[in-house]
């Protein structure tokens, strides 16, 4: 399924287009889809492929179509610190998404019947850890992959807050994968012809909420043979940080959020390690032509005055200013409308340059100050690489 929404040129324009369609709908969905760049899970002579809303496959490697992906983040309602499970995790595009909600004392495991699929899942993360910006700019779960059919997982094995089963779920087996949750958590999966959103209400309890039509290939069967015990697949460990790992993500944390000026407070964000500091901070949307920055022209004011059905700026709330409130507004609007009447001067001046030119004028890349800052400690440069998680940049 795929091809709701027009092609774009580069990662930024298809989430544009994802939203326009209503597909994301949440600002936390947004920030970690435009965080990693869908190309970058595809090889490298099907790139130009990926900013289309179409499934991709070759060989084993899968990538759903982006609306699909879409629905499922906003259905999964992610947020930090919870456990995830990924059936068919496929190339990791969908788990490093999540993984960047997640935070860092999230769970996020994932498991895939083919090997080489693991194998290329891996690469891509490293990858991401490694190269991307990205990674800096948030507080990231890393995923954990097993290769197995999620069909043979056995039951005594954890719970998980979120589920997601990337292949078309036979009817039968829908209590197997309802058995997955505990109790308050949301299982995702293709479940006859539409996808499904199951939330755990107790016990024994369930709401089910069809979301949209589509078309998965079915799970795999397992093999079991006559004469042998059924295969079981573990998963993953649910691992306890280390002493030095638990230090190395406070030390990134609290470079990363003085690298905002240290007005956290002011600016409504909590002090708890979340992925709502990482977000905030993280400026995710590159301008492009069509998304210039717009300077805001704030005035202080101490007061808002109701008058007239009307909220009005006013320096002072004395008799004065109240007779006068309705003037003040009427001259502010003025003064707004001619500052984005010049800006709107700004920018058709700079289309034209650029049809002149025949190059687009985009602003240079920001610069990664985790990294900057990380590179400037008065620290051994193996501890700096630690801290930077070896990346090679």
């Amino acid at each position: 399924m795929g091809g709701a929404v027009s092609a774009g040129e580069d990662n930024d324009d298809l989430i544009d287009n994802l939203k326009e369609a209503y597909y994301i709908r949440s600002d936390l969905v947004e920030r970690a889809f435009r965080a990693i760049d869908r190309a970058d899970y595809y090889l490298d002579e099907y790139r130009d492929n990926a900013y289309k809303d179409l499934a991709w496959r070759h060989g084993n490697i899968h990538l759903s179509a982006p609306c699909i992906y879409s629905e499922v983040m906003e259905a999964l309602d992610l947020h930090p610190g919870l456990s995830f499970l990924n059936l068919g995790s496929g190339t990791g595009y969908l788990s490093t998404m999540v993984g960047l909600i997640l935070g860092p004392f999230g769970v996020n495991h994932g498991i895939e019947l083919h090997a080489d699929v693991i194998e290329y899942a891996y690469q891509k993360l490293d990858s991401f850890i490694k190269t991307s910006d990205s990674f800096d700019k948030f507080e990231f779960c890393e995923p954990s992959f097993v290769v197995g059919n999620c069909l043979e997982i056995p039951p005594e094995s954890r719970q998980y807050d979120r589920v997601y089963c990337g292949a078309g779920v036979q009817k039968e087996h829908e209590d197997y994968m309802k058995n997955l949750l505990k109790v308050g958590g949301i299982l995702v999966m293709p479940l006859e012809e539409k996808l499904t959103k199951i939330t755990r209400t107790g016990l024994n309890s369930w709401e089910t909420k069809k979301i949209i039509s589509v078309s998965f290939a079915p799970l795999v069967l397992p093999k079991h043979s006559t004469n042998s015990k059924p295969k079981t697949v573990p998963l993953p460990k649910f691992e306890v940080r280390s002493l030095q790992e638990l230090a190395r993500i406070c030390i990134r944390h609290t470079l990363r959020v003085t690298t905002d000026g240290g007005d956290s407070h002011s600016r409504g964000r909590g002090s708890s390690f979340s992925v709502g500091r990482g977000l905030a901070v993280a400026g995710l949307h590159k301008y492009g032509p069509r998304f210039k920055r717009r300077r805001v022209h704030r005035r202080h004011c101490n007061a808002l005055v109701l008058a007239t059905r009307q909220v009005v700026a006013s320096s002072g709330i004395g008799p004065a200013s109240l007779d006068n409130n309705n003037n003040q507004g009427a001259r502010g609007a003025e003064e707004e409308e001619e500052t984005v009447e010049e800006e709107d001067e700004e920018e058709e001046q700079e289309e034209e340059e650029e049809k002149e030119t025949g190059e687009l004028l985009r602003p240079q890349p920001a610069v990664n100050v985790l990294r900057e800052r990380i590179l400037g400690l008065p620290l051994p440069e193996p501890l700096k690489m630690y801290l930077l998680y070896y990346r090679e940049k």
